[in-house]
C-alpha cells in the first residue's frame, strides 16, 4: 500500500484459523483483531509493533485503555513495515561542450544550452532537463542531479537524446547538433574525448559533448530514516497578540466555546500534533507563546512557555491543548508579532542534534503579519542548514501576502545577500473549519454549517486537509537535510 506521511492511515488486522479452502471468512475460526495507524508501524521500525488481539469484533479497539487491552487480549500480532526497493538511485551529471561555434566578428562568443530527453515506449522523446545557457565555444555547464525514474525510468540502457542549441533572438534558437546515448554510455564516456554530435540530416560536425563528471548514488527515502530510528519532534509557537481579539468574546480567535467547538488555534494544534505524535517516542511537545504580557509582573514576552513554568513541555496533544487553554486565561494579549526569538531558540536546539537521530518541526500559529520580518528572514536562513522545518499556519482574516515570501517554493529565501541552503518553510493560510473547508473541499452548505451537529464532521475534514497541506513537504525537507550532511540510514550500513 502507499504510505503518506501527512495523513492518518488507519488499519485493521483480523486473524483467522483457516479450516478449509473457502473464501468465506465466516467458515473459519476468528482468533482476534487489532487496529492501529500505518505511522505507528513505520515509527516502530526494526523493533516491530506488537499489538494485542481482541476477540470481540464489536469492541472499539482504539478507545480501550492499555490496562483493558491487557485484560481482554487473546494473543499478539507483530507488525513490521518494509519499503519496496525500486528506482532508488540518483544520477549526478556535469557536461562540457567542445567546438560549439565560433565568435561573431571575433567578439561575441555564442551562448549555448542543452536539452536532455528520454525515449518513451512509442519511440518519441520527453524532455527531462534544460540546462542554463553558457557563453563560449567550449561551455561548461553546472552539475545536475536526476532520479533514475526521471532520466530513464530506471532503465540505464533506455535512449537519452541530447540536443545542443545556440541562443537566438526572441526565443528562436539554432540547433547545433544532436546525439542519442544511454546512462551506461554516459558513464563509459567519462575521461574520453566525448560524444560526437550530428548536425541536420545527420551530417558530420566538429561539435562534441564531453562528460566532465558523472556519479550514480543511492537515494535514501523518508521511510528508511524513520524505520532506522530518526525521531521527529514537534514544537508549537502560539500567537497571543491583541489582534486575536478578547478571548471572552465569541468572535475572538482564542475564544473557548463551552461546547465541543474548537477555535482555529486548537484545530491547527490537533491537525499537526495528531500526525507528528506517532513519530515521537517521548510524546513531549515544547509549547511557547509570544506577544503577551505574562504573570507575575506583566512584562511583554516574545518567547515564554505556555505552561508558565520552568518547563515548556506538554504531555501529548491533550497536554498541549490543556496548557494552552489554561494560559489564555492568565496572560494579557498584547504584541507585536515577532517570530525571530522562538525560531532562534528552536534552531539552537536542533543545532545540538546534527547526527540524523532527531529532526525538529516548529509549528507557528499566528493571526497577523510579522513585525520583525528582516530578523525572521535572517533566523530562517541561518537555520536552513539544521535538522529543522518551520510550518506557519495563518489563522483569521488577515492579509498574509507578505508571509508567502518566507515559503521558498518559487524563490529561495535570502537575507543580507545570503541564500538559504534549503527551503525549510511551509506557509498555509487557515481561517476556521467551515470557511477553510468550503474553499478547499466539497464542504457543507452554510445552512449546514450553522447546525452544531455537523461541526464535528466538518472539523475532522478540515483537520485532515490542513494536516495534508501543512505537512506535505516534511519528507522531502528531512531527506534533503540528510543528503546535505551525507547521513546514511542505519538500514543501509549493514
Amino acid at each position: 500500500m502507499d504510505y503518506t506521511f501527512e495523513q492518518d492511515q488507519f488499519l485493521r488486522f483480523e486473524v483467522y484459523d483457516i479450516d478449509s479452502p473457502s473464501a468465506d471468512l465466516d467458515r473459519h475460526d476468528f482468533l482476534g483483531f487489532a487496529e492501529c495507524k500505518l505511522a505507528q508501524i513505520v515509527a516502530a521500525g526494526f523493533n516491530s509493533l506488537k499489538l494485542p488481539l481482541l476477540r470481540d469484533k464489536d469492541t472499539a479497539y482504539v478507545a480501550l485503555s492499555p490496562a483493558r487491552l491487557t485484560r481482554n487480549y487473546k494473543g499478539t500480532i507483530i507488525l513490521i513495515v518494509e519499503e519496496l526497493t525500486q528506482l532508488k538511485e540518483e544520477l549526478s551529471l556535469r557536461l562540457e561542450g567542445r567546438l560549439m561555434g565560433s565568435s561573431f566578428c571575433g567578439f561575441f562568443a555564442p551562448k549555448v544550452f542543452y536539452i536532455l530527453s528520454k525515449a518513451n515506449e512509442t519511440g518519441s522523446y520527453i524532455v527531462c532537463h534544460r540546462s542554463e545557457a553558457v557563453r563560449g565555444e567550449n561551455p561548461s555547464w553546472k552539475s545536475t542531479a536526476f532520479s533514475m525514474r526521471t532520466i530513464c525510468n530506471g532503465d540505464k540502457d533506455r535512449g537519452i537524446q541530447i540536443q545542443c542549441f545556440k541562443v537566438g533572438v526572441n526565443g528562436y534558437h539554432k540547433l547545433i547538433g544532436t546525439a542519442v546515448t544511454t546512462v551506461n554510455q554516459f558513464m563509459a564516456l567519462l575521461g574520453s574525448d566525448g560524444l560526437q554530435l550530428a548536425g541536420k540530416k545527420q551530417r558530420t560536425i566538429p561539435s562534441k559533448i564531453r562528460v566532465a563528471q558523472i556519479r550514480v548514488s543511492p537515494i535514501y527515502t523518508f521511510m528508511e530514516y524513520i524505520t532506522s530510528g530518526t525521531q521527529i519532534h514537534c514544537c508549537f509557537a502560539i500567537d497571543f497578540t491583541a489582534s486575536n481579539g478578547d478571548p471572552t468574546f465569541p468572535n475572538s480567535l482564542h475564544y473557548m466555546s463551552r461546547n465541543s467547538r474548537t477555535n482555529p488555534y486548537e484545530q491547527a494544534i490537533q491537525a499537526v500534533g495528531e500526525i507528528i505524535q506517532d513519530y515521537d517516542a517521548t510524546k513531549n511537545f515544547p509549547v511557547f507563546g509570544f506577544g503577551a504580557r505574562i504573570p507575575p509582573h506583566g512584562e511583554v514576552s516574545h518567547h515564554f512557555p505556555v505552561t508558565l513554568s520552568s518547563s515548556a513541555c506538554c504531555n501529548g496533544v491533550a497536554g498541549v491543548l490543556e496548557n494552552y487553554r489554561s494560559c489564555i486565561s492568565q496572560v494579557q494579549l498584547y504584541g507585536p508579532t515577532n517570530f525571530a526569538p522562538i525560531i532562534r531558540d528552536i534552531a539552537n536546539l536542533a543545532r545540538q542534534n546534527m547526527n540524523g537521530h532527531h529532526y525538529y518541526i516548529l509549528l507557528i500559529i499566528t493571526d497577523g503579519i510579522i513585525t520583525d520580518m528582516p530578523l525572521t528572514k535572517e533566523a530562517i536562513v541561518n537555520a536552513a542548514t539544521l535538522p529543522l522545518s518551520i510550518l506557519i499556519v495563518g489563522v483569521g482574516g488577515a492579509d498574509f501576502t507578505a508571509m508567502e515570501e518566507l515559503d521558498g517554493d518559487t524563490v529561495r529565501l535570502s537575507s543580507n545577500g545570503v541564500v538559504a541552503a534549503r527551503d525549510i518553510v511551509q506557509f498555509v493560510p487557515y481561517r476556521d473549519a467551515y470557511t477553510w473547508t468550503a474553499s478547499n473541499t466539497q464542504a457543507p452548505s452554510s445552512g449546514m454549517a450553522n447546525n452544531p451537529n455537523n461541526f464535528d464532521t466538518t472539523a475532522r475534514l478540515a483537520k485532515a486537509q490542513l494536516a495534508k497541506e501543512v505537512l506535505a513537504e516534511i519528507p522531502d525537507q528531512l531527506t534533503s537535510f540528510m543528503k546535505t550532511c551525507n547521513i546514511v540510514p542505519i538500514s543501509r550500513l549493514n
